[in-house]
């Protein structure tokens, strides 16, 4: 990393003056260190996608670590990380699975490896260089994707004592990640059909096109690259003013934000 290295104090006030909307000449000369210190410190957290509120809440064995230097030691812990992605990239796909657990099950193992941070940043940039594709654009109000959880949540009837499972039905306006959930009886018609109801009332809006996950309660055929969705569903999407496009099954780029890390 170019310039001098800085204490932890000294990173803080760094992040703290940037927030504050001072320049990097100035956050320098009120420090005392190189300009070029300050540039090389304010690339890495740019690269990294990190704003200055992201920094604030970081632990400093975690901004420390940001800033690990390019030894031997470091290219070994980055190996023993990057070993790991694969199954780490499966596990994803499983329901209930996070990126938290899985870097709890890492620091298991490897209690010196990476803190949370700079563990999601490695495998974000692994997953760029092993995904195809490309960035998805949304305009807003144009889409809303919409699904089932894969994990039932459950209610204590007061009465009773009885513990009854209920689906949970999720809504997300890509563009600005806005997002609605209800829980529901079942994934039946009818209960979709309520839900997307609910969801729209709450919205306050049509988007011009709702993207299902493929459901059973949204196709009357699967197709692997036109399914055909119901006539209830269609008389839903009519009277509302809206198309509903249901994702093609193996095609993980039509679900949009919902599978965002």
């Amino acid at each position: 990393m170019a310039g001098q290295r800085i204490n932890i104090m000294e990173i803080r006030s760094l992040i703290a003056l940037k927030q504050k909307g001072w320049s990097n000449r100035k956050i320098a000369g009120y420090l005392k260190i190189n300009r070029k210190t300050v540039d090389s410190y304010m690339a890495r957290f740019k690269e990294m996608e990190l704003t200055c509120e992201d920094l604030t809440v970081l632990e400093d064995a975690e901004l420390i670590d940001l800033f690990s230097e390019d030894s031997q030691t470091e290219k070994e812990r980055y190996e023993i990380l990057a070993g790991y992605f694969s199954y780490f990239e499966k596990e994803l796909l499983k329901p209930g699975c996070t990126i938290g657990a899985l870097h709890d099950e890492y620091l298991l193992k490897h209690p010196d490896g990476y803190r949370h941070t700079q563990f999601c940043w490695h495998f974000r940039q692994w997953k760029k260089r092993t995904t195809p594709g490309g960035k998805l654009i949304h305009k807003a109000a144009e889409k809303l994707f919409v699904d089932f959880c894969g994990n039932k949540l459950c209610y204590t009837n007061k009465s009773t004592g009885e513990l009854i499972e209920v689906e949970v039905f999720v809504a997300i306006l890509p563009c600005s990640q806005y997002t609605f959930v209800k829980a529901v009886p079942s994934q039946r018609r009818e209960d979709l059909i309520s839900s997307l109801v609910s969801c729209l009332k709450w919205l306050g809006g049509v988007p011009q096109a709702i993207i299902s996950d493929n459901l059973k309660s949204a196709v009357n055929k699967a197709h692997r690259y036109a399914p055909i969705i119901n006539k209830t569903l269609a008389n839903f999407a009519l009277f509302y003013g809206c198309a509903v496009d249901p994702a093609r099954p193996y095609h993980p780029q039509d679900y949009g934000n919902k599978y965002v890390m």
